[in-house]
């Protein structure tokens, strides 16, 4: 008799686990989501405000990601890098990297300046690269790192207009010597360059978990109706 009861009691045990569980990893999915949309709100009102005008090299180490700022330098011509793997439009493409060296500093700014379409026959050639000579003045957005996607085989020995598909601040400012910021700025002034800057809009990834959420609750739904439907069927049997 204790051993029936078991047998009945242990199907209800299991889909209340089953539903305790997914409905708790669902509400910490829909928090998390809550959470990337006060960081997606937060985001949008730096991007609304008027771009801070740097006043010295090191306000820069202040800045915050998404934070507009205006700044004047010099780029470092003979050390540009293309980020490979960066379509645009379903094109394939690179973004154009190259230190930006501040006025009255020996401080630097890794700046991504824009778009470049790749060669679809050759992808290691690369037309000549149009930049500015001497002191200029930029506008850009700043960010804590530039976007990373999936390495494909071993990256090349970095040196001046590498193809890479990641970038490590620190690498590079070993190579070069120059003392470069740990934040990258995304270019968004014009420039007689012929790139293009329409760079990706930024997503904190809050509908990323309320599709992880949506899973989770319907885990916990589906044990509730399983449970159901089978207890049906099992009192149909005993009859």
């Amino acid at each position: 008799m204790l051993k029936s009861k078991l047998i009945r009691i242990l199907p209800l045990l299991a889909t209340a686990i089953v539903c305790a569980i997914g409905i708790s990893l669902g509400n910490w999915q829909t928090r998390r989501a809550e959470e990337k949309d006060a960081i997606a709100t937060l985001i949008q009102a730096q991007l609304q405000q008027a771009p801070k005008v740097l006043v010295q090299a090191a306000d820069f180490d202040q800045l915050k990601a998404f934070q507009k700022v205006k700044l004047r330098g010099q780029f470092v011509r003979d050390w540009p890098l293309y980020l490979d793997n960066r379509p645009l439009y379903g094109v394939a493409g690179f973004y154009v990297l190259m230190p930006f060296k501040i006025e009255g500093s020996d401080r630097y700014v890794l700046v991504a300046r824009g778009w470049l379409q790749r060669n679809p026959v050759e992808r290691t050639k690369i037309p000549p690269l149009l930049t500015d000579n001497g002191l200029i003045e930029i506008e850009g957005v700043v960010r804590d790192q530039l976007d990373r996607t999936m390495q494909l085989g071993k990256s090349e020995t970095l040196k001046p207009g590498s193809i890479v598909q990641h970038l490590p601040l620190d690498e590079l400012s070993k190579l070069t010597g120059f003392s470069i910021f740990d934040k990258v700025l995304e270019q968004t002034s014009n420039a007689s360059d012929s790139l293009v800057r329409d760079w990706p809009k930024p997503s904190a990834g809050a509908d990323k978990h309320r599709a992880y959420a949506f899973q989770w609750y319907g885990l916990a739904l589906m044990a509730a109706i399983f449970f159901v439907v089978t207890g049906i069927r099992r009192g149909k049997n005993r009859k």
